[in-house]
């Protein structure tokens, strides 16, 4: 049986692939589902809430998008870090999945190592070597 909080993460689109699949076929072939899925759709546009709902439409315990950039330059915390890598990887968050990818497409393949390079090309001749 699908629980309510799996519905509204559904209705969020906050669930993995898989399971957000699982519950759209589910709904195609079961007309109670479906009924339950009205229903809880029309408790929430009445303005109902519960913790639960907020924290979840409003993505209370997803990272910063500047959390995950810090997270993908390999400059947060230790529990930070261990969080971040929980949510994506254990939680599944989609959310944070997305914007962490978006992330990764803006920047250059190695950031460091091109900007080594820059300074070693600026400085190629203007550097003596002095004996020792």
């Amino acid at each position: 049986m699908i629980s309510d909080q799996a519905l509204l993460a559904y209705l969020d689109e906050s669930l993995a692939g898989e399971k957000m699949a699982e519950i759209e076929g589910l709904l195609r072939n079961n007309t109670q589902l479906r009924v339950r899925l009205a229903e809880l759709i029309s408790r929430r546009d009445s303005g109902v809430h519960t913790l639960g709902d907020i924290w979840r439409r409003n993505r209370l315990s997803c990272p910063s998008r500047e959390e995950l950039g810090s997270f993908l330059l390999g400059a947060t915390m230790d529990d930070a870090s261990h969080y971040i890598q929980f949510h994506l990887e254990s939680i599944g968050c989609r959310y944070c999945q997305a914007n962490l990818e978006d992330l990764r497409s803006d920047q250059p393949e190695n950031v460091t190592s091109a900007r080594r390079q820059r300074i070693f090309q600026s400085s190629v001749g203007r550097v003596r070597h002095f004996p020792e």
